[in-house]
């Protein structure tokens, strides 16, 4: 299903998706009006946002299919096997977010099946607001499904912190409602299964970090695919520098260490440059350590104030005795969620949760 990246995320959801969906219910069923689709899908496209596109295909989709649920919800799943893009399902899926909730059983069974061409992980979340016990239910089942699209829907859909997602209220209230989903999928086979379990521990960390150590430091780690869960689902309280986290990775808080040469390089550079971080890190040591090295940017912001985000460098064995040299580089450009203004901005480089050493660089005005 390979597709040329469009300049724009919403771009996916374009004129050219709408004729794909059209003609893919048109060959599911005859019954499917693709005119009255088209019409209706195209209507005010152009000033929609991705998400939104998804939602108003979804209602697109409503005038071309029988208004008999059952027969709707036929054609829909016979439609997504023969779309081109993940998003094209995405939009499948929402027409049973947003129609299917008076028939819960038949809609949480298309949506195990609909997941495999695009996830249904926001489909799933008007049901989990519904009917959580419900929903968690028959997701647990899902938990010991062959295919690992399905296995992964269980823990992704129900994630406390879904990006994109509308937020489920009792989710928000216990984030730890589907901690038994996360359970029997905590030495999953399938790396795409365990990321998807690493990221929903990952956001319970943020609001429930006392359970999330504690639960995770009664898992065994006999497994490594569950040392591997354990290890992703901590990254946060890790750059935290929390104790209990390093521990539940073989980490010590703070090291035998001494820092040399730590420094950023060039020391000025305009948007779209990139700096080259450096630093040496000699053991003080008789014994080996093992070392998690991060790097802290604090970025300035307008007022003289500055925003701190931490970024991973490197995880590994010192032995007694030696010194490692680390480099890493990094591109300073602008995101949708980080925007960069000119102004010194301190690095600071964290080993094993303590602050070792510090460097700064400038961003220059833009001529």
């Amino acid at each position: 299903m390979t597709q040329e990246t469009p300049a724009l995320l919403k771009d996916i959801l374009g004129p050219q998706a709408l004729q794909t969906i059209g003609d893919a219910g048109m060959a599911a069923s005859s019954c499917f009006d693709r005119a009255a689709f088209l019409s209706a899908a195209s209507a005010g496209l152009d000033t929609l946002s991705i998400m939104e596109r998804v939602r108003h295909i979804a209602d697109a989709l409503r005038a071309a299919l029988p208004g008999d649920y059952v027969a709707a919800l036929d054609i829909v799943r016979a439609m997504a096997p023969r779309l081109t893009h993940g998003f094209q399902a995405m939009a499948v899926t929402e027409y049973v977010a947003r129609y299917g909730l008076d028939d819960f059983d038949r809609s949480m069974e298309a949506l195990a099946d609909l997941t495999r061409f695009g996830s249904a992980e926001f489909a799933i979340r008007p049901f989990l607001a519904a009917d959580m016990p419900r929903a968690l239910a028959t997701m647990m089942g899902w938990t010991g499904n062959e295919d690992e699209h399905v296995r992964r829907l269980a823990s992704e859909g129900a994630r406390p912190r879904l990006p994109w997602a509308a937020r489920v209220p009792a989710l928000k209230a216990d984030p730890t409602l589907a901690a038994p989903i996360l359970e029997e999928l905590k030495a999953d086979p399938s790396l795409y299964v365990r990321k998807s379990v690493a990221n929903h521990l990952n956001d319970i960390a943020k609001d429930r970090p006392d359970w999330l150590l504690e639960r995770l430091a009664e898992w065994s780690q006999d497994d490594a695919r569950t040392v591997w869960i354990i290890r992703h689902a901590l990254r946060t309280l890790i750059k935290k520098g929390d104790p209990r986290a390093l521990a539940l990775i073989g980490v010590g808080h703070g090291a035998a260490v001494s820092v040399r040469n730590f420094a950023i390089t060039p020391a000025a550079v305009h948007l779209g440059d990139r700096i080259a971080i450096t630093a040496n890190i000699a053991s003080a040591s008789p014994d080996n350590q093992r070392l998690v090295v991060d790097y802290r940017i604090h970025y300035a912001r307008a007022g003289g104030k500055s925003a701190a985000k931490v970024f991973k460098l490197k995880t590994f064995e010192l032995a007694a005795g030696e010194t490692a040299s680390l480099v890493i580089s990094q591109t300073i450009r602008d995101f949708s969620t980080r925007r960069h203004h000119p102004g010194r901005h301190e690095v600071e480089l964290i080993v094993n949760g303590q602050v070792m050493a510090t460097a700064a660089f400038e961003i220059l005005p833009t001529a």
